[in-house]
């Protein structure tokens, strides 16, 4: 009898775990693009970085590039393309400290270190990159 349960619970276990398609079937407007490149924290362009709840944008990486966070825990990374709207010259979204804003006129605005969205609920978040720190280099790849 125990093992039948056993096998019982383990089945409704592994039948509730499910992907989360929200971000997959919806979320269309981003293109898989292979992100891998390195930044040098000693680089004056990155030394913001350096400081708690600062942000840099790399241009020309990823989707519309990215957006490198220090959360006090360690450096997030993600795609600065709204991942809400179809990508457009002005669907970058940009900001400083731990928030940021697309310059649509939809002004989705996104926090750096969830990548969910702020005031609004939108159904898609900010694209996430792995973050790997090696001395003062972050190596970020997807």
């Amino acid at each position: 009898m125990k093992n039948l349960l056993l096998v019982v619970l383990i089945s409704f276990v592994l039948v509730s775990c499910s992907k989360n398609d929200v971000n997959n079937s919806n979320c269309r407007f981003l293109l898989s693009i292979g992100v891998n490149t390195t930044i040098n924290l000693n680089l004056p362009q990155y030394s913001q970085l350096q400081f708690i709840s600062n942000s840099v944008y790399i241009p020309n990486v990823g989707n519309k590039g990215i957006i490198v966070t220090n959360s006090g825990t360690g450096f997030l990374a993600w795609d600065a393309a709204d991942p809400n709207h179809t990508q457009q010259s002005c669907s970058v979204v940009r900001g400083n400290g731990l928030e940021g804003t697309c310059g649509c006129t939809d002004a989705n605005t996104y926090s750096f270190i969830t990548g969910q969205s702020l005031g609004k609920a939108l159904t898609c978040t900010l694209k996430r990159y792995r973050v790997e720190q090696s001395g003062n280099t972050l190596l970020i790849s997807n």
